[in-house]
């Protein structure tokens, strides 16, 4: 299976516990690795025959700005689902970023990494 990655998606969302999250909201970040057959897309130079990832990546960027959530692990499948209801997308992988998380000690970020498949 081929894989078209995008990195680096950035939202604002209202996801969290917390009043305070769901209130003021945070940037999250979101990386996609989708497995799709590129051949056929490939041998006819077709735009039709692969997913087109402007449309994947304005989908998921309206997933995070969109209802909000408790959990990352939550809006990660929410994710997945956008990305599998294209028909090209066989897998994805989608890791959510969450460098604000409401940590008490000193940290880079936060992910949830989660594998899905029309399997």
């Amino acid at each position: 299976m081929d894989r078209v990655a995008l990195r680096g998606l950035k939202a604002r969302g209202h996801h969290g516990v917390f009043d305070h999250e769901r209130e003021e909201g945070q940037t999250f970040i979101v990386d996609l690795v989708l497995g799709i057959d590129t051949r056929p897309a490939a041998d006819g130079d077709d735009l039709e025959l692969t997913a087109h990832y402007g449309v994947i990546a304005e989908e998921v960027v309206a997933v995070v700005q969109g209802e909000p959530v408790n959990l990352i692990e939550t809006l990660a499948q929410r994710i997945a689902d956008a990305c599998l209801a294209h028909k090209q997308v066989e897998e994805v992988e989608v890791v959510v970023h969450k460098p604000d998380a409401p940590i008490t000690v000193p940290f880079d970020d936060v992910t949830v990494t989660i594998v899905r498949s029309r399997v």
